[in-house]
Order: C-alpha cells, then sequence, then structure tokens
C-alpha cells in the first residue's frame, strides 16, 4: 500500500488533539492518530471538568476566560465554594490576592454565610471564596464536537494507532498501528505518553510528568442538593460536586507520579477521600458506587507547552495541560493553530501571550 502524506500528523485525539485538528480547519491536510479503539480514552473521558477561571493559576487564567464564549454551548451554572478552617485561611487570602484587580469574581463569606450555604459543614470550617462564576462542561459533547469540526474540515481520524517508529528526513515517517504516513510537521498532543513520544522524536528532553487523580462516585444522606456548588478546600485535601440523581463526585485532590498507563483508582486513595469527606460534613454515605482515575499531565512549570522544538525540526508541542486542557480548549487550540501555521492570531486570543508557553522556556 502507497504511504500516505499529510501536512500535518496529530498523535493524540484526546480533546487536545481533536480540538486543535478542528481549530486548523480546511488550512492543512491533517491526520489524527489515536493509540486507543476511540478518542477520548484516557483523561479526557475522566474528566471531573469544571470552569473554573482560578484553576491552574493566573497564567492559565487568560486561556480559561478567552474559552468561555466557545464553550458556552457545553456549559452550565455550578459556582464554588473555596472553604478554609483557621489553617487554610492564609490559603484563601493567597488565592484572593493572586486575582484581585483581574476580572475574576471572588466573593469573601463568613462563618454564618458559609454554614447556612452548606448545612452540615463541620463547624471547623469559618470562611470561604465564593467563585459564582464557576460552571459544570459537556466534556464529551465538547470532544465530540471538536471531531465533528474537524472531520468536516477534511482531518482524518485513524484509532488503534499507536506510534511505534518516528523519524525524518525532509518529511516525517510515522510509523502507527501497522501502517506508515508521512508528514510535514507532527504534532505531539499525546498527554501523558508525550515524553515517550519526543524520545521517538530525537526531539528536545521536555519532561511532562503525569500524575493519578482518583474520583469516588458516592449517594450520601442527605442527598446534595442539584444546585449545590463545587466545593473545594483551601489546604487541598478534597472537592466534591453533585451529579445527577443525587449522586456526588469526590476526590482526594490527590497527585501521584504514574507512569502513562491504564490509569485505575488505588483502595488507599478512596479511603483517604471518605475519611476526609467524612470529618468535612456530617452526611452519611449510603452507598459507594464506583471509582475511577485519569492521568494529569505538567511540565516542571505547570504551565502548559505550545510551539515548535528547537532540536527537531517540524516536531510540534501541545502538551502539558494538566487538568485544565478541558476549559482552556477552545483557545488553546487557536492559539497552538496560529503557531503551528505561522499565521496571525484569531481577534479573540490575540491578548495571550504565546510565548508563556513555548517549549523554549524550559529548553533554553
Amino acid at each position: 500500500m502507497a504511504q500516505r502524506h499529510f501536512d500535518i500528523a496529530i498523535i493524540g485525539a484526546g480533546m487536545a488533539g481533536a480540538s486543535l485538528a478542528a481549530a486548523i480547519g480546511p488550512r492543512a491536510k491533517v491526520v489524527v492518530l489515536e493509540a486507543e479503539a476511540f478518542p477520548g480514552y484516557h483523561s479526557t473521558g475522566r474528566s471531573a471538568a469544571f470552569w473554573s477561571e482560578t484553576y491552574g493559576g493566573p497564567a492559565i487564567q487568560p486561556l480559561t476566560t478567552a474559552s468561555e464564549s466557545a464553550l458556552s454551548p457545553f456549559l452550565k451554572p455550578r459556582g464554588c465554594y473555596h472553604i478554609a478552617e483557621e489553617a487554610g485561611l492564609a490559603e484563601l487570602d493567597a488565592l484572593a490576592a493572586e486575582f484581585a484587580g483581574s476580572r475574576v469574581r471572588l466573593d469573601w463569606m463568613d462563618r454564618d454565610m458559609l454554614h447556612g450555604a452548606l448545612p452540615g459543614l463541620d463547624g471547623r470550617f469559618v470562611r470561604a471564596l465564593s467563585e459564582p462564576t464557576c460552571q459544570d462542561i459537556d466534556v464529551a459533547g465538547l470532544h465530540q464536537h471538536s471531531i465533528k469540526t474537524a472531520k468536516s474540515s477534511g482531518a482524518e481520524f485513524i484509532s488503534d494507532a499507536r506510534i511505534s517508529a518516528l523519524s525524518r528526513d525532509m518529511v516525517w515517517r510515522v510509523e502507527a498501528g501497522g501502517a506508515t504516513f508521512s508528514a510535514d510537521i507532527v504534532v505531539n498532543a499525546a498527554g501523558a505518553w508525550a515524553s515517550d513520544i519526543a524520545r521517538l522524536a530525537g526531539a528536545s528532553p521536555i519532561d511532562i510528568t503525569p500524575y493519578r487523580r482518583t474520583v469516588v462516585q458516592l449517594l450520601t444522606d442527605p442527598e446534595m442538593a442539584a444546585h449545590m456548588p463545587l466545593v473545594m478546600d483551601a489546604l487541598g485535601r478534597f472537592y466534591f460536586k453533585p451529579e445527577a440523581g443525587g449522586r456526588l463526585w469526590l476526590s482526594p485532590h490527590d497527585e501521584h507520579f504514574c507512569a502513562p498507563q491504564d490509569a485505575a483508582p488505588e483502595e488507599l486513595d478512596i479511603a483517604v477521600a471518605i475519611d476526609r469527606f467524612e470529618h468535612a460534613v456530617d452526611w452519611r454515605i449510603v452507598k459507594r458506587e464506583r471509582a475511577w482515575a485519569g492521568l494529569r499531565s505538567f511540565a516542571s512549570d505547570r504551565l502548559p507547552v505550545y510551539g515548535f522544538d528547537g532540536k527537531a525540526p517540524g516536531f510540534f508541542w501541545f502538551a502539558g495541560q494538566g487538568g485544565f486542557g478541558i476549559q482552556t480548549a477552545p483557545a488553546a487550540a487557536d492559539v497552538g493553530a496560529s503557531l503551528l501555521l505561522d499565521s496571525p492570531p484569531a481577534e479573540w486570543v490575540s491578548g495571550i501571550d504565546a510565548e508563556l508557553y513555548s517549549p523554549k522556556r524550559i529548553t533554553s
């Protein structure tokens, strides 16, 4: 069979790869190569995603804020309370200071306001910051929309195409799933596997480190009302939010190094989550229904990596998007497309400083 040539081969069809393929549109002939049987199997498909302008910190906030309009068909109001006991008040103050003067809205709640809004919360929690603009994201809907948009512009998605070799001689030769492709540019959107892909390509040794995060689904008594907000502990020990049918999603906010793999929850992390939850509220756990884990991948400075590699010509990084890759996907994809195609950024992302995310900050 003749080797097929593309302008751009994107490795990974999760939210990063799919959204970038959609942003490139008809401007290039694109193939998206996915190692699994279907796109979004790993981090994208296991997200407890919410859109929060504080999540990821001030350097991520411009991407999050810019993405809101594009995400609007997939958003639903939620709200968030960042709660603290005495030991966590300094963290609340730091959060407020980080976003002081920005467009991010944070409102102080005293003890009476907090306990009136969250009946059953342990009395140790004395103060909170409300982030009323926080919203839920329909991750599956957003991901499928990105894939559909990319396909309508001519992009091809090929599953069961795990990369086995990458080499370059004028153009890239990509061996994947028993087939061989050639491309002028290879995009590394491989999530937890991004460092492995870079090594295969002989690119710069940028470490994109995956960490496991656990979520457990519970039924509680009383049921958490559907209108209740996301609740995040200021000390980073847990967060929880309601889901359909009176269910609750709970995480111990864990972050354990984990080699790239099909991540599974560990019983100890589930037990820690439940113990912290039971010490935070007086609600009774009626049933533990299921649990899962996903991988969140970061560069050393916790910022994403967008741009061409300084060592391997035609190798483009689009990785390290941690737990904020869903909420920043539209803006990140447009910034990435501008860098990838060497074209002016769209007006709605023109104020974002792409240099913050350049691979050069790590390799130079």
